[in-house]
């Protein structure tokens, strides 16, 4: 049966996941906007509403393993994509991923260098003062030799 001859009420019992599933298979791949009016309209959702839940729904679309966004920017099933293709866009999020922790290593090390620096320069000073000094000369005051001394 064909999404669109379905019931308002059988729709609304469904996921945007399964309606966007059903979507894909019967009319190909789709961009995020396209599919989402689509499910508005079936469901009768506003155009408030539809610009209120798109973020949602694209976020939905991004984590589920069985949707895959394609190089042109529409969304297709991942099944109908060999695995080839996958593996390849796979192996490019790998890659990136590598690439940024190589980044975060390389800043953590020299984080950890600057440390070292300035630890082996407060232990090489010779000449450190810690203060003690200024204090031999200190008088303290009670406050009723404050008020003889006024």
């Amino acid at each position: 049966m064909s999404i669109e001859k379905m019931k308002k009420e059988d729709l609304e019992l469904l996921s945007y996941k399964d309606i966007t599933s059903m979507l894909l298979e019967e009319k190909g791949p789709m961009n995020t906007l396209d599919l989402f009016n689509k499910i508005g309209s079936l469901l009768g959702l506003s155009k408030a509403m539809i610009e209120k839940k798109i973020g949602d729904y694209y976020t939905t679309l991004s984590t589920d393993k069985n949707f895959l966004l394609l190089e042109d920017g529409k969304w297709d099933l991942r099944k109908r994509h060999t695995s080839d293709k996958v593996l390849k866009a796979d192996e490019q999020e790998d890659e990136d991923e590598e690439e940024e922790e190589d980044e975060e290593d390389l800043e953590d090390k020299m984080l950890e260098d600057e440390s070292d620096e300035y630890d082996s320069q407060a232990t090489d000073d010779d000449d450190f003062d810690d203060g003690d000094d200024d204090l031999k000369d200190l008088v303290v005051l009670d406050e009723e030799e404050l008020d003889l001394e006024q």
